[in-house]
């Protein structure tokens, strides 16, 4: 199992401290480096740049909403960070939420499957720099890309429920979790995904799972804090029911917290889940956690 980290600058830092927080990430020897797409700086923007001031590691998006781009604009801006970080990307795409597509972008979220469905039918076979020709019922595209120096990259699809993983298993490389936990990982979407992917004759596919994790010698406070700071997951539709069928309350039942041994059994475990990728997203409340947090996923690196 790979392991990476959830930047944390991407959403309190500058670009300086984003790179510089890649370049130390590369430097302890990490396999990747994931950056949300949330409202603050672009990711794939953000990435091109961290990749050309760092080599080696492995560069993600955690993930880039679908809606606001349409598929050839997304595969055309993909292949220029795959030529400017010498075919490094992971390309962790989704759908948002309903509360974001329709309130805040104006968007219908009508369908959303079949948005999906469609929008991939266009984006997979323009990174393998193919012509398209396909008429849906949203997208109906007729042309091609070309990018010098851009290779395809991995593309990961945030796939929670069934109809998602089944797609994402028959026409990409694999998905990116985030609120979904080991037992729901262990018995339904990783069985789900590699079905789709074997009755699709594609590969094993990549399980990137990304989870809060803090070493601590409190680990009831670091629960009510991780419940603090990701009480919004618990509220939207798709990781309210992920939490369902894990059987927690919110993020805190999620949280990968305790001691060092505790903390590295658990992400171990996780492989016994399908689990290919781990990223963490370190919630640290002072120096000392910070510290040990990292010291514990430096050596399972």
């Amino acid at each position: 199992m790979r392991i990476g980290l959830v930047s944390n600058a991407i959403g309190t830092g500058s670009l300086e401290d984003v790179i510089e927080e890649a370049r130390i990430a590369a430097q302890d020897g990490f396999h990747t480096f994931w950056s949300s797409q949330i409202f603050g700086f672009d990711a794939l923007t953000v990435l091109a740049l961290v990749g050309r001031e760092v080599p080696g590691i492995e560069l993600g998006t955690a993930v880039v909403p679908t809606y606001p781009r349409h598929p050839m604009m997304l595969a055309q801006q993909a292949l220029t960070v795959q030529a400017a970080t010498g075919g490094r990307l992971a390309l962790g795409i989704g759908l948002s939420h309903q509360i974001v597509v329709e309130s805040m972008w104006g968007i219908s979220f009508d369908k959303p499957v079949r948005h999906m469905r469609e929008y991939l039918n266009v984006l997979m076979p323009m990174l393998d720099g193919k012509p398209v020709a396909f008429d849906g019922e949203t997208y109906k595209v007729h042309a091609g890309a070309s990018v010098i120096g851009g290779t395809r990259p991995s593309v990961l699809v945030a796939a929670l429920g069934a109809q998602m993983l089944r797609l994402c298993g028959a026409l990409t490389d694999g998905t990116s979790t985030w609120c979904v936990g080991p037992e729901t990982l262990r018995s339904f979407t990783v069985p789900t995904l590699r079905e789709a992917a074997e009755a699709a004759g594609r590969p094993a596919p990549r399980v990137e799972a990304s989870f809060p994790v803090c070493v601590t010698d409190d680990a009831d406070a670091a629960r009510a804090r991780a419940a603090q700071l990701f009480a919004i997951y618990a509220q939207l539709p798709s990781y309210r029911a992920m939490m369902d069928k894990e059987g927690v309350a919110d993020a805190s039942g999620l949280a990968i917290v305790g001691s060092e041994a505790e903390v590295s059994d658990r992400i171990k475990d996780l492989v016994s889940a399908g689990v290919t990728d781990f990223a963490a997203a370190a919630f640290p409340s002072n120096p000392d956690e910070a510290g040990r947090t990292r010291a514990v996923l430096k050596s399972l690196v």
